[in-house]
């Protein structure tokens, strides 16, 4: 790990990390995170008689153009032509929460830790945004970075 930020050149302007001489390699990021609401929605997700539809099936369709269209969201990632983007969605009834898990993949120049990370909030967002009629208290939770592979820096993966 680098002790510099590097979206910044040497007076302090953002700019975009210039990734041409770094070498093509098979790049993939994982993310996850939760949304954690009452029981009843909960209900309602797995049974699929929420008034929007199959929230699950929807939830995965945006949480895959999310991680597509990161870079129009996220102004210094780059555009990167992925190679596959894997997202899967686990019901907790204990806690009650949904679980969502992200696996993105490219060969490329630069990392996809955005794009999982992109994809994880999208995903957990569209659930919000198809519940919220019936549960205004829904929260996304624990987002983050389980691990990364490619690159010069090699494998990273989170601590736990």
């Amino acid at each position: 790990m680098s002790d510099q930020l590097t979206h910044f050149d040497s007076s302090g302007k953002a700019h975009m990390v210039d990734v041409a001489d770094k070498n093509v390699t098979h790049r993939v990021a994982i993310a996850v995170g939760s949304i954690r609401m009452k029981a009843e929605t909960l209900a309602l997700i797995i049974s699929g008689t929420a008034s929007k539809g199959d929230v699950v099936g929807v939830a995965r369709i945006a949480a895959i153009q999310g991680a597509k269209r990161t870079a129009e969201l996220i102004p210094l990632c780059h555009p990167i032509a992925l190679t596959r983007v894997a997202v899967d969605f686990e019901i907790d009834d204990q806690n009650p929460a949904v679980h969502c898990r992200a696996t993105v993949e490219c060969r490329g120049q630069t990392g996809v830790e955005m794009e999982a990370l992109t994809a994880v909030q999208v995903g957990l967002l569209t659930i919000y945004d198809m519940c919220k009629a019936v549960d205004r208290g829904m929260t996304i939770t624990d987002v983050r970075l389980l691990e990364k592979h490619g690159g010069k820096s090699g494998r990273w993966a989170a601590p736990g």
